[in-house]
């Protein structure tokens, strides 16, 4: 065969070659968009951002190809519906603490945190290697919902009261702000909870409808301005001491994603988790000096106001776990991990926390 009547052929057999097949890792990497609701307004920078953190993360990992974009609380769904708006299929995704979801099921504020429960750091701990990811993603499960871990607070403010008290009886009939399992707690002591979204917290409260709120850290509160009608702050905040918060996927959204995809959605979310503790960390203490300054009143809760909360909090979880056998098993888990800890704690961070206060108020 001469050369140019073969160069002829091999130029009709290429043109007839079927092409070839994509490479299976941009297979594997479809481009997709997906829709957030949080359960925040933007004016809460910190804990907004943190969403933004996990959704950056995912866009820049996957060289934009999945895209989620976070809306602010009202855009798509109110602040305490935006787990049902994903459970309904309405949107994929939502930044949302899950006991904001407690009536639906009371095994839900293990996932944030119930009264007198975990630090943020034992939070953590038990969520990823004390069977917390297993227990609180079966209820939400239930839900067609799945529960990431997407934020931290750390232990939060306390809470505003518009007079001071020296009692447990002093606090019979206050209308208090709270979410989650807090409120059933109060009640049991003679408050009278309230259950109000964060952006109509000060009004309720210059209004007169409500006469104490809690919300989360100082430098939120600064933002909502609840010390200028409240100025009596009253600490611990032994209600929500570990504050976390859930990316909260749709079931089936979820197992239509790449493994890969799934992976970086995890990473993401364990970024905005190290991201929101430690901006809160940055934030919060400038925040105080500036709300000391303008006259806030910080308080601790009197020592026998403090036995009597625990004693509500712990009478109320039993109350649940004899009649919920899921409730229970969370209980159970949680109060065997933190038995393991005390005597670490309190050699470690307690014992060097304790020496640095200490020290520094005799500077």
């Amino acid at each position: 065969m001469r050369r140019r009547e073969f160069l002829r052929v091999g130029a009709a057999g290429a043109l007839a070659t079927p092409p070839l097949a994509a490479p299976a890792i941009a297979q594997s990497a479809p481009e997709i968009k997906w829709r957030l609701a949080s359960s925040f307004s933007k004016t809460l920078e910190t804990i907004f951002a943190a969403a933004q953190v996990a959704c950056r993360y995912v866009a820049e990992a996957t060289d934009n190809k999945f895209l989620i974009q976070p809306y602010q609380a009202g855009e798509l769904a109110p602040s305490h519906q935006a787990l049902d708006a994903v459970s309904s299929g309405l949107v994929e995704c939502a930044h949302t603490p899950t006991y904001f979801y407690v009536a639906k099921d009371p095994t839900l504020g293990f996932g944030s945190g119930i009264p007198f429960g975990l630090s943020s750091r034992l939070q953590q701990s038990w969520w990823t290697f004390g069977g917390g990811a297993e227990i609180v993603n079966a209820a939400l499960k239930k839900l067609s919902v799945v529960g990431i871990p997407a934020g931290l607070t750390g232990a939060q403010m306390g809470a505003w009261f518009k007079k001071e008290f020296n009692s447990i009886d002093d606090l019979n009939g206050l209308r208090w702000r709270i979410s989650g399992l807090g409120g059933p707690v109060l009640a049991r002591v003679g408050v009278a909870p309230q259950q109000i979204p964060h952006v109509d917290v000060n009004a309720a409260l210059e209004q007169g409808t409500i006469d104490a709120a809690e919300f989360l850290c100082p430098s939120d509160d600064e933002k909502l301005g609840l010390w200028k009608v409240a100025k009596y702050s009253y600490f611990p905040c032994w209600w929500e001491s570990g504050g976390m918060l859930h990316l909260i996927v749709n079931l089936e959204r979820w197992n239509a994603l790449p493994k890969s995809y799934q992976s970086i959605v995890v990473r993401g979310c364990d970024a905005a988790s190290q991201w929101m503790l430690g901006k809160y960390d940055a934030v919060n203490g400038p925040a105080l000096k500036r709300l000391v300054a303008a006259g806030a009143q910080l308080r601790p809760f009197p020592p026998a106001v403090m036995d009597a909360f625990y004693k509500a909090a712990t009478d109320h979880h039993a109350e649940i776990a004899a009649k919920d056998l899921h409730f229970k098993k969370a209980l159970d888990s949680i109060n065997a991990f933190r038995k393991e800890y005390p005597a670490w704690l309190q050699i470690a961070e307690h014992a060097i926390d304790s020496f640095t206060l200490t020290v520094r108020g005799r500077a």
